[in-house]
């Protein structure tokens, strides 16, 4: 069969199934007891392997490195939390109402720091109609912000330099999060309530009527559920070629210098999380448990195999970490490197996160598209995981596949 006649009848295929995935009934779905294999041990994959462990499934968790491993996108210390998206993601700001109070729940419930109230800014430059089209977004969510002037910033917190910031978002009850230690947590406890967990290689199995018969593992094992859940990160375009071009990891590069002696006014008791919409698009996180002064270039770098990428920062990259340090932190003029780390994002090409069945297959399911700012909605994105797969609420149609692979689901 030709290649572009083959491509055509894949999408079409994909049209009425994933149309069809939307509407089913709960009857065809899997039920508590059930066996489920979640691949990858991430943000999305873990938490959706202890929700649905949490609500009766039995569940096998595996991942090729761990979860939070070093080259996963859930890996490093912190992530961000905070709910400043354009009116575009108003879904996303929903959300993160919803996992601030589901990440204070769980820490509590595991007696382990998790979240840091540091507070989120968002700083808007000459052109701030982002930040201004986020404000009754913000406000329709419930999220408590402040609009502050550049004056009123500075006055707050003098050791940030607002030069060419014209006002800035401040959202009091956001903050960071614990990365990788959130994801040994979420190990921890899907282990606690029964589920099993293995550190291997899986690759999808054959599709046959309609559904998958199995998983690959590693070298010629094969294992076998009621559904399976694939949430492997920046490798999702690898286990899935048909997404190859709607997932596209990029080389991301961060930076942690060094504070002056005893001065604690870089540290997350005194200064927000923030992102610079203005300037070159700089963010970073105070604090970090004592690692240094956290500071990334959210400029998308070049594509990378996440598997054999070295991982060792540009000289490129650090000099203009300096060199913006210098002008937005004044304070940190001259600072060490403490650490660096190259990661890298994995958005999808709207930016909206994957979450849907396989157009061919019935009991799969495909997660991903988080990236760096997937990891804040874990919590989130595995309920909304367990209630598919157990077929108790379709998943949001902005997170359908049929988006990305060029056809609009009746």
């Amino acid at each position: 069969m030709a290649p572009n006649r083959s491509r055509r009848r894949f999408l079409k295929g994909s049209v009425s199934l994933s149309a069809a995935s939307m509407l089913r009934s709960p009857a065809i779905a899997v039920s508590a007891g059930s066996s489920v294999i979640v691949v990858g041990a991430g943000a999305f994959g873990g938490w959706s392997a202890l929700q649905l462990a949490q609500r009766g499934a039995r569940v096998t968790l595996i991942d090729a490195w761990g979860p939070g491993n070093s080259r996963a996108s859930s890996g490093g210390e912190t992530r961000t939390i905070r709910a400043t998206y354009g009116p575009a993601y108003s879904l996303y700001v929903k959300m993160v109402g919803r996992a601030l109070q589901l990440w204070q729940e769980y820490e509590q419930r595991w007696h382990l720091k998790l979240f840091f109230r540091s507070g989120a800014l968002r700083m808007a430059g000459s052109d701030d109609s982002y930040e201004s089209a986020a404000l009754p977004v913000l406000k329709e969510a419930g999220i408590l912000f402040e609009k502050l002037s550049a004056t009123e910033c500075s006055r707050r917190w003098p050791q940030i330099n607002f030069d060419g910031v014209s006002w800035s978002v401040y959202e009091p009850d956001s903050g960071f999060l614990a990365a990788r230690r959130g994801c040994e947590a979420v190990l921890d406890a899907f282990l606690k309530v029964g589920g099993q967990y293995r550190q291997a290689q899986a690759a999808p199995g054959r599709i046959m009527a309609h559904r998958m018969d199995g998983i690959r593992i590693d070298a010629g094992e094969f294992a076998k559920a009621d559904a399976y859940v694939f949430a492997p990160g920046p490798w999702l375009g690898r286990l899935f070629p048909f997404l190859t071009s709607s997932i596209t990891p990029t080389r991301q590069e961060v930076f942690f210098f060094g504070t002056p002696a005893g001065d604690s006014s870089f540290t997350e008791e005194h200064m927000p999380t923030w992102i610079d919409g203005g300037r070159r698009p700089f963010f970073g996180v105070p604090g970090n448990h004592w690692r240094g002064f956290k500071i990334a270039d959210d400029t998308r770098g070049p594509l990378i195999d996440p598997t054999t990428m070295e991982r060792v920062v540009s000289d490129e990259r650090l000099s203009a970490a300096r060199s913006y340090l210098r002008m937005r932190f004044p304070g940190m003029t001259g600072a060490p490197l403490l650490e660096s780390r190259v990661c890298q994002y994995e958005n999808s090409i709207d930016h909206n996160f994957i979450l849907d069945r396989h157009p061919e297959a019935e009991n799969v399911w495909i997660v991903g598209g988080g990236s760096g700012h997937g990891f804040k909605h874990g919590p989130v994105i595995g309920e909304i995981v367990a209630d598919a797969v157990l077929g108790s609420k379709a998943p949001p149609s902005e997170m359908g596949l049929g988006r990305l692979l060029g056809v609009t689901p009746s």
